[in-house]
């Protein structure tokens, strides 16, 4: 069953986007702020490997917790916050629905 949810995206100049994003597809926030040509570089592909696709993430949604390779990324990205996370590690799924994401400052 298709089950799409709504996320809501503020980009770097306070733009706020409103998203829908199917839960079938396997796509985590960096791939579908991507499709939506919003500023999200993910140099990595998604592999937690660089901090380009960093969000802050400002509803209180049940996220897994950051893996060890994220929270590596993290300890050396610029602009971290207590709610930074990296947006390939967020999937898509209907438990994030409603989910507020603000884009971090691009690094450099």
């Amino acid at each position: 069953m298709n089950h799409d949810i709504h996320i809501s995206i503020t980009d770097r100049d306070g733009v706020l986007h409103n998203i829908t994003a199917p839960t079938d597809m396997n796509l985590n926030l960096m791939e579908v702020c991507k499709l939506h040509e919003l500023p999200v570089k993910g140099e990595c592909g998604g592999m937690a490997m660089c901090a380009t696709c960093q969000v802050y993430v400002e509803s209180d949604h049940p996220l897994p917790e950051p893996s060890e390779d994220e929270m590596a990324m993290l300890d050396q990205a610029f602009f971290v916050k207590n709610n930074s996370r990296l947006g390939c590690q967020i999937h898509m799924n209907p438990q994030i629905d409603g989910l507020i994401v603000r884009l971090a400052p691009e690094n450099g």
